[in-house]
């Protein structure tokens, strides 16, 4: 009998369970029901790996639980994965420019379509600490953004000055008009302005699908100007790939087919000087010669931006932009990968005539991604080393103010710290009593090899290993 009331225990136990799966795993689908990154997912599989971390008893456990807890490894692990392929120098990585914003500085923002571009605009009015904030009001598609103590502006962009200088302006626009447009506005103090150009790219395969379904559903940019030279291109320059007012509901395959679709290397034309292969006349030279003259001004352009960040790297993309302009955001990035773009599933010819027709894109990004990242490591050693120093600068403070009843510990004035042994030390009792002087309670003055032992907690330990 016991033992058949033990059996319908464990059984009812085993159902018990087996409900309680049940139910967490639709509540699961019911939070997370598309494949789009969800957080609750990833807050679980943290805890998971936190908590087998803190079981494990072996040395090495602390190193990967703080590796686990880096939210910039955290966020798509890509410095494990990174090995650098392009060469840059030091001064090509360290971006720390002396922007003043109470001075006459202005930052521009150059907008590519389909980048997350918009996200990171309203990011520049509304999420910067800011002795001024800009003033954004309901309704009001544009934010005044003040200089402290002035009625000037310090940001160029769609969402504080508009579209001053064309819809969707590029670099080749943005460099001619922007430095008119702001003195018209306000006379600066100091001649010339110091101009800061940033940018957002992204993944092309990615961007080019985001610009189709945005078209599909109606989108032109009719307006923008495209002026090179100081002129807009004709129609027999720049012909349009649809008849009517728009090309809403077109396929992906007539988007593709489109010869003079803008949507075809936009990141490498939008971020090139057009003037170099004659602007939008494609008679000028050869379209191999042509686009390869427009990449390498693409990538030097870029490599002189102040700053630029990477759609798929947005916790990275905000920690730089922070590092080189001095301003800190007020709530984190997030990474959503939930977009229309990610939702479109194509064949794999599909995916390789868009890389195909993108190519000089896909070059671009390829630098762009290589030189984001190393700037990305360079900027993060930079700043472990200054918090190491930091703290050894405290525990050499704290350390120089304890105090010993034995006496002050100094060096014998006749003796350099080359002859003295490193380890032995004269207290200044035994100084006093050569000079026939007493002592009483006294400060500690520690020789240099004190502080020696730069791995003396965890945070330098980590900060002296290298995260390649």
């Amino acid at each position: 009998m016991d033992e058949r009331s033990s059996s319908h225990s464990h059984h009812r136990l085993l159902i018990a369970l087996l409900m309680v799966l049940l139910f967490g795993v639709i509540t699961v689908q019911y939070v997370c029901p598309s494949k789009s990154e969800c957080h609750l997912l990833h807050q679980l599989v943290s805890w998971f790996r936190d908590g087998r971390a803190t079981g494990s008893r072996d040395g090495g456990s602390e190193v990967r639980v703080g590796l686990q807890k880096d939210p910039y490894i955290a966020e798509d692990g890509a410095l494990v994965r990174f090995v650098p392929r392009f060469n840059f120098t030091q001064v090509d990585l360290i971006r720390d420019v002396d922007f003043n914003i109470k001075g006459d500085d202005v930052i521009v923002f150059l907008h590519i379509q389909k980048t997350g571009g918009t996200t990171f605009g309203r990011h520049l009015v509304r999420n910067i600490q800011l002795e001024r904030p800009c003033e954004c009001h309901a309704g009001q598609k544009k934010c005044t953004c003040y200089r402290p103590g002035k009625k000037e502006t310090w940001l160029f962009s769609r969402f504080s000055t508009g579209w001053s200088c064309g819809l969707h302006a590029d670099w080749t626009e943005l460099t001619s008009c922007v430095p008119s447009r702001m003195d018209s506005r306000e006379v600066p103090e100091n001649m010339p302005r110091n101009y800061y150009y940033i940018t957002i790219l992204r993944d092309p395969v990615s961007r080019y699908l985001s610009e189709w379904r945005h078209v599909q559903r109606g989108a032109t940019w009719k307006a923008s100007l495209h002026v090179c030279d100081g002129r807009s291109p004709t129609l027999s320059e720049l012909p349009s790939c649809y008849s009517g007012d728009d090309w809403s509901g077109c396929s992906l395959q007539e988007f593709m087919d489109c010869p003079f679709n803008l949507a075809n290397n936009r990141q490498t034309r939008m971020l090139a000087d057009l003037s170099l292969v004659g602007c939008y006349n494609v008679s000028a030279m050869n379209e191999e010669e042509r686009w390869a003259v427009l990449l390498e001004s693409a990538k030097r352009n870029l490599l002189g931006m102040a700053f630029f960040g990477l759609t798929e790297y947005q916790r990275k993309t905000q920690y730089l932009f922070e590092r080189t302009f001095n301003l800190e955001f007020i709530a984190p990035f997030t990474q959503l990968n939930g977009t229309r773009a990610s939702s479109v599933e194509v064949p794999s010819e599909t995916e390789h005539r868009i890389l195909k027709l993108n190519r000089w894109d896909v070059d671009l990004y390829e630098y762009a991604r290589d030189l984001f990242l190393q700037r990305f490591q360079v900027a993060r050693q930079q700043e472990r080393r200054e918090a190491r120093a930091r703290r050894q600068q405290e525990r050499r403070r704290l350390r120089g103010r304890f105090t010993t009843k034995q006496g002050r510990q100094i060096l014998k004035p006749t003796e350099s710290p080359r002859q003295l042994d490193p380890y032995s030390v004269v207290t200044e009792e035994q100084q006093r009593g050569k000079d026939g002087g007493d002592s009483e309670d006294s400060e500690v003055l520690l020789p240099d090899w004190w502080d020696l032992d730069e791995n003396s907690t965890l945070e330098d330990y980590m900060d002296n290993v290298e995260q390649w």
